[in-house]
């Protein structure tokens, strides 16, 4: 209770204000109609109130009471370092390095600062029917999930292996490496690290301006390669935008959630999220080539997939082959345990961690979204978007990448990982997703329970969509399974019915 961890306090300070919320719904139901939105009630016990407009005044200066704590809490960052098993591999998304040099270190850290980190951001236009300027305190699934489709995106557009060529002169990772327990040396007593952060009385090192960034050296001649995507990479973060025009922005992606029954200042579960992201992309005019699948009941139809991506079964016959099969990114909600989650999965979920197909995992802690892309040992490496920043003006010429980055990884146990998650992957044509059905089924092999996390079937399923969510909807449809899967369809019959985290 008392450590110094921001994710630990952030979890803490986030369940007080789950209890605090549920509370006041559970006193005042007719209040949360009206909670963060700037029409007025349809009809209140007070003619007085409502002649006043009175409840709407109370809302607003509660969405802007929360927003301020909020802001504060989630402002501030405690520097911790997070220790690395020199021995073991670490995992990051089908990659794997070794901690035993300067330059696996380099490569480490220069894939981990490469992803795209999506946190709560400030003082972005107001949200379309509510006061919010901010996504403090709710929208870290809708981060999570932003997150997940970023990494997505990165590897449909950018080139194999990518890295930020900017990621060294701009950051500092701030972690060491640990030597295992041995009678030369105390378990858990730090070696100088390969990349040491910056203590205070160490200057700040800067190039000059004719100098080239290090990685153009002999160690990473794909640096050019890298430098001449940036403009890529300066586009796809504005797709992420705080704006209203973002396609994948907050404002976006809170508007789709309405058909679902959500609302900003509403908690998102990782299933729902699924379905606003293949809803986004389905919507959006920027992305042409590339599809979002969302796993029905803990099952991906094979069918469903190339319906969805098979140009020809639309399109003129004689368009090119390459032209003839759209990219596709595959989400896999799934429940991973009861209250807790289930040990036995855990090699499974590490299995899939190192395919190079997997683009992450959103899930987290309860009620505190995390983005997991990798793992050492018996811990998952992850970024958090409880980090709140001020808005970045995205259509800005040249505008700075730097907060759209983090440089230092963070770990937690496995066991404390919420069983309610959903799972992503990539494939860039048919033969990638057949190659993706084959190394998935292989991983999910490894778990020692009786059924697996999720499967690849043939044939098609009934399409509910994001509907399927509503809060005023009584469950998913039935499926129609091929022989020999109506037991396992029982066994998981709730299977969407997820913890919002």
């Amino acid at each position: 209770m008392n450590s110094v961890s921001p994710s630990a306090a952030q979890y803490i300070g986030g369940v007080m204000q789950d209890e605090l919320v549920e509370g006041r719904r559970q006193q005042q139901p007719q209040e949360q109609q009206g909670s963060f939105s700037l029409s007025r009630p349809a009809q209140t016990s007070d003619p007085s109130k409502e002649a006043t407009g009175e409840p709407d005044e109370m809302d607003k200066l509660k969405a802007k009471l929360m927003s301020a704590w909020n802001n504060v809490k989630y402002g501030w960052t405690v520097k911790s370092k997070t220790s690395f098993n020199k021995t073991s591999p670490v995992i990051v998304l089908g990659h794997s390095y070794l901690l035993n040099s300067e330059d696996e270190v380099e490569r480490f850290r220069l894939a981990f600062v490469s992803r795209i980190w999506l946190t709560y951001r400030r003082e972005f236009p107001q949200l379309e029917g509510s006061t919010w300027t901010t996504d403090c305190g709710w929208g870290c699934m809708l981060r999570s999930g932003q997150m997940l489709l970023a990494q997505g995106l990165v590897v449909h557009l950018m080139p194999r292996d990518w890295t930020w060529p900017d990621a060294q002169p701009l950051t500092d990772v701030d972690f060491e490496v640990f030597r295992p327990r041995s009678p030369a040396r105390a378990g858990g007593v730090p070696i100088p690290s390969f990349g040491s952060p910056r203590g205070p009385s160490t200057p700040e090192k800067t190039l000059p301006r004719d100098q080239p960034p290090k990685c153009s050296q002999k160690k990473r001649p794909e640096c050019t390669r890298d430098r001449q995507a940036e403009p890529i990479h300066h586009k796809l973060v504005t797709w992420f935008g705080d704006q209203p025009p973002a396609p994948f922005g907050v404002h976006q992606l809170v508007g789709i959630g309405k058909s679902s029954g959500k609302k900003a200042g509403d908690w998102y579960g990782p299933s729902v999220v699924a379905h606003i992201l293949r809803k986004a992309v389905a919507k959006t005019s920027v992305l042409h080539n590339l599809a979002v699948y969302v796993a029905q009941d803990c099952t991906v139809y094979k069918e469903d997939v190339v319906r969805l991506c098979d140009l020809s079964l639309s399109h003129n016959p004689s368009d090119p082959p390459s032209q003839a099969w759209k990219s596709v990114i595959i989400l896999v909600p799934v429940r991973l345990g009861g209250e807790a989650l289930n040990p036995s999965y855990i090699e499974c979920v590490k299995n899939i961690l190192k395919l190079e197909c997997c683009i992450g995992i959103i899930g987290g802690k309860p009620k505190h979204s995390l983005y997991f892309v990798g793992f050492q040992d018996e811990q998952l490496l992850y970024l958090d978007p409880h980090y709140c920043q001020p808005v970045v003006d995205v259509t800005q010429a040249n505008f700075s990448l730097e907060s759209f980055h983090c440089s230092s990884p963070k770990k937690m146990p496995f066991n404390r990982m919420d069983p309610s998650c959903t799972i992503g992957f990539y494939a860039s044509n048919k033969k990638d997703f057949e190659s993706l059905c084959s190394a998935v089924s292989v991983a999910l092999s490894s778990t020692k329970e009786k059924y697996p996390i999720f499967t690849f079937v043939e044939g098609q399923g009934q399409d509910y969509g994001l509907e399927g969510h509503s809060s005023n909807h009584s469950g998913p449809a039935a499926h129609i399974l091929p022989p020999g899967k109506l037991g396992r369809s029982n066994n998981r019959r709730n299977s969407d019915e997820f913890v919002f985290l």
